[in-house]
């Protein structure tokens, strides 16, 4: 397990919602601070060419009304070649009209929907379980509170339904993971607020436990988990690899500290290890996205702390605000590629370019190659001085 590659100049966005299809990363919406997120405007769309490590900007040209407008703390779930985007909000609304992106035709549609259609939200989860999508928690705009509800959206029929479930239902809360494995969607983290109103960031928790939901009987349980478990946290990233799920980095407002470390949970026997991959990983941060494509995870984007943040004055910060926590983070628009199994190809050209040799002699596709390993993006001009 080894870093391979890390670029710059990809698209600069935090709380995004990607998806792999086929060879390909589509990554939708999220924000950078500096921009507009009040005034109602066409979602933007990148996709990650995973072979030459290029990125895009997916021009659309359609109605107002297929395209889904601006946001953040969205999701998408790719079946199939169609991603579907649900959720998420600008700066003065949140949304519950479900979209549809072609990835082959690069065009929006609204589906029509049947059934009881979930409350706008933020801050959810979705997955796919079979041929459903599952919408679990998040902090619901009309109500200023949040919710333990499961919704699912039949893919097939396109008809959602409100899920009545049994057991120990998770915690109250937002920007945690979701991820389904053999029809049990396993939940992780996210910022829990146990009576379902936030009022303060001192009654928020950060809890550790792995909840399960079986979508057979729809009765949650808690994992007797053992190992290494990691420190509870929100804003994560959670992905599979050959049945596992991994995690990585996260915020803990409760310890002020952001993440960069990679924790692999084992659904069968309920264990926790810390992996410490080889090579240089990304800095700690929280919001971003991760996505595996064949034996690789490209994670990109993101907010971290800036490097000058203590030196802010006691008028600029306030720990207890979230505003002021987010004015002493930057953005990030970098990618960083983690390889499971690294080919003997790979390895070499990583030691040519750290030994910095000639290679003149190398054969042109290698040359190529080596090329966009190391050739940075030019997605985003400005530089990495915005706060997110």
């Amino acid at each position: 397990m080894l870093w391979t590659v890390e670029l710059a100049g990809g698209p600069q966005r935090v709380n995004h919602a990607a998806v792999p299809v086929g060879d390909r990363i589509y990554s939708f919406g999220g924000y950078c601070t500096g921009e507009n997120y009040q005034t109602i405007r066409n979602m933007d769309v990148h996709v990650l060419d995973t072979v030459t490590y290029r990125w895009k900007v997916v021009e659309i040209h359609q109605e107002r009304r297929t395209v889904p407008f601006q946001r953040y703390g969205h999701t998408a779930v790719a079946f199939g070649n169609l991603v579907y985007v649900w959720g998420g909000r600008n700066d003065n609304t949140a949304c519950n009209i479900l979209y549809c992106f072609d990835t082959n035709t690069h065009l929006w549609s609204v589906p029509d929907v049947k059934g009881l259609v979930p409350e706008a939200r933020d801050g959810h989860s979705a997955c796919i379980v079979n041929d459903h999508m599952y919408i679990f928690s998040g902090y619901l705009e009309y109500m200023e509170s949040y919710t333990q509800e499961v919704h699912t959206l039949n893919l097939r029929t396109m008809t959602w339904l409100y899920v009545r479930t049994t057991g120990p239902s998770p915690i109250f809360r937002d920007f945690h993971t979701a991820t389904g494995i053999d029809g049990v969607m396993f939940v992780w983290g996210g910022r829990e607020v146990p009576s379902g109103w936030y009022d303060s960031p001192d009654h928020e928790e950060y809890g550790s436990n792995m909840y399960a939901l079986d979508t057979t009987t729809n009765r949650w349980s808690i994992v007797p988990s053992s190992g290494s478990i990691p420190i509870g946290r929100r804003s994560h990233s959670a992905f599979v690899y050959k049945n596992y799920i991994y995690v990585f980095g996260g915020f803990n407002s409760k310890e002020g500290r952001h993440f960069n470390d990679l924790h692999r949970f084992d659904p069968v026997t309920h264990y926790w290890e810390r992996v410490k991959p080889l090579g240089v990983g990304p800095c700690p941060r929280r919001r971003q996205s991760c996505c595996v494509v064949g034996s690789r995870m490209f994670l990109f984007g993101g907010t971290s702390p800036k490097e000058n943040y203590e030196d802010m004055t006691p008028a600029e910060d306030d720990a207890y605000s979230e505003e002021s926590t987010d004015r002493r983070l930057k953005d990030h628009n970098d990618l960083h590629v983690l390889d499971f199994e690294p080919s003997l190809k790979t390895l070499c050209l990583i030691r040519v370019e750290s030994l910095k040799l000639d290679t003149s002699w190398l054969p042109r596709e290698l040359q190529a190659l080596l090329e966009v390993m190391t050739l940075p993006n030019k997605i985003t001009p400005r530089p990495l001085n915005h706060t997110g």
